[in-house]
């Protein structure tokens, strides 16, 4: 079954898929400076949470790669730009943070080690191949857990993009329908389009259609509809930051899919890696949310859709953790009281 390739690490340097472009053309660009990786995540080049820790690592180490430092102490004192420069793209995800600071911590040991930049690069190097290998990896975990709660036979819905091209492996939601698929289950993907950016429409679509999984596309106004009268078995979404009562920040309109789902009496499930967990704020009113440029609301593809009035794009939203029937991570499955739960996973208990 095809697997997107978001992002890759060659010896030419960081290769990204521009899923700003999908469908209609597969373009890929190669990145040899951490201020240009910096540039492809605040751009889009790359999205969803756990791409942009794995995209966030391999910035951090393209740029010791190629810097001109030539001593431990002159590149001791780039790191932090490096860091800084990587932070400021995306505030929501905290993925992205996540791995800037395993980054930061190996290049702490490293550094304590040796003054070997030769040596220190390489690892360097090698830490953030490790990042991209454990994301694969997570998510065949996350998609095995989830994937038992899916339905035998019936329609399944997800929101935004949270496959392949959103984590560099098999995708966190799109991951679990692609097990439950690939276990025999019969299952229909109801696909809302996901304005204003369209990720639903334009890249989990094409994942889906490339994977030979059912689909059908629908608009973000007719998701009430189809809850109502549509025999949806469950509802399946990622995450880009899960606070420690278990509310969660997902790209804007889950929320809403989420409340009317529990109208509605359909289970509503998040899918996302450990590394997605901020348990050091206690609920979703303390989640930063991304407000992008108004242009991406009263433009499509560079044309204009709106007259010159002003426009909000709050680039996610926040679902309270009593409408999440249960969070799959790669260490297992989290049930309310999420507070203990959470935990519990993230100590590895």
């Amino acid at each position: 079954m095809y697997v997107a390739q978001p992002i890759e690490w060659t010896d030419r340097g960081v290769v990204m898929l521009d899923q700003r472009r999908l469908p209609g053309e597969e373009i890929s660009y190669t990145y040899t400076g951490y201020q240009d990786v910096a540039r492809a995540i605040r751009e889009m080049v790359i999205r969803g949470a756990p791409a942009i820790g794995v995209a966030a690592a391999m910035g951090v180490a393209i740029g010791v790669q190629n810097s001109s430092a030539k001593s431990l102490a002159e590149l001791r004192a780039e790191f932090p730009l490096i860091l800084d420069t990587l932070a400021k793209t995306r505030p929501t995800a905290v993925d992205l943070f996540w791995a800037l600071d395993r980054m930061k911590r190996r290049f702490a040991e490293l550094s304590a080690e040796t003054s070997d930049l030769d040596r220190l690069k390489r690892a360097l190097v090698e830490e953030a191949k490790a990042v991209h290998g454990e994301k694969r990896a997570t998510d065949l975990a996350i998609g095995r857990f989830g994937a038992e709660f899916m339905p035998h036979n019936g329609r399944v819905m997800t929101q935004c993009n949270a496959g392949a091209l959103a984590t560099g492996g098999i995708g966190t939601a799109l991951g679990v329908i692609r097990v439950a698929f690939e276990q025999g289950r019969k299952i229909h993907v109801l696909v809302p389009e996901t304005r204003p950016y369209l990720q639903g429409a334009r890249l989990t679509a094409w994942e889906l259609h490339r994977g030979g999984i059912p689909l059908t596309l629908i608009t973000d106004n007719m998701v009430g509809h189809f809850l109502k009268s549509g025999k949806v078995g469950a509802i399946v979404t990622g995450a880009d930051r899960i606070a420690a009562n278990g509310d969660t920040a997902n790209k804007i309109g889950t929320y809403q899919m989420a409340v009317l789902a529990k109208e509605n009496n359909v289970p509503f499930y998040i899918a996302a890696p450990v590394s997605t967990f901020d348990l050091s704020i206690p609920d979703g009113e303390h989640i930063p949310i991304e407000e992008r440029a108004a242009a991406e609301v009263t433009h499509l593809q560079g044309v204009r859709i709106a007259p010159d009035v002003p426009a909000a794009h709050p680039a996610f939203d926040v679902t309270p953790a009593r409408y999440i029937a249960a969070i799959f991570t790669e260490r297992g499955v989290a049930l309310a009281p999420y507070k203990e739960s959470l935990a519990a996973l993230a100590a590895g208990r």
